[in-house]
């Protein structure tokens, strides 16, 4: 999870605020203070595809409400753990290690 934090384009306010608060991929991609989040601007699609990813690997969970799932997302406590060692920046990966992550979340078989 650590590894596939550091290729993602997800800065570590990024996650400290779904520590706080839970937001949905709309609201991510349609956020005025994106640069503060994102290393590049995301379509709501593309950031629901890897909220998806990161809920696969168990660092975020769909919020519950009274009536079931909702679309917002928050940190799970392996979320917390995995960007603790962190306290200014995520560092960024290394071209093979991105390699390494994208051939995990797009061909997990081979």
């Amino acid at each position: 999870a650590r590894q596939a934090v550091r290729c993602l384009p997800f800065r570590l306010a990024f996650y400290r605020d779904l520590d706080v608060e839970a937001r949905s991929s709309s609201q991510i991609a349609a956020d005025p203070e994106w640069p503060r989040l994102i290393r590049h601007q995301l379509s709501a699609n593309r950031t629901e595809d890897l909220l998806i990813w990161l809920i696969q690997l168990g660092v975020l969970r769909r919020e519950v409400d009274g009536q079931g799932l909702t679309e917002r997302v928050r940190l799970t406590p392996m979320g917390r753990d995995t960007i603790a060692p962190w306290a200014g920046a995520i560092p960024a990966a290394s071209p093979l290690m991105r390699l390494k992550h994208w051939l995990r979340q797009h061909r997990p078989r081979l």
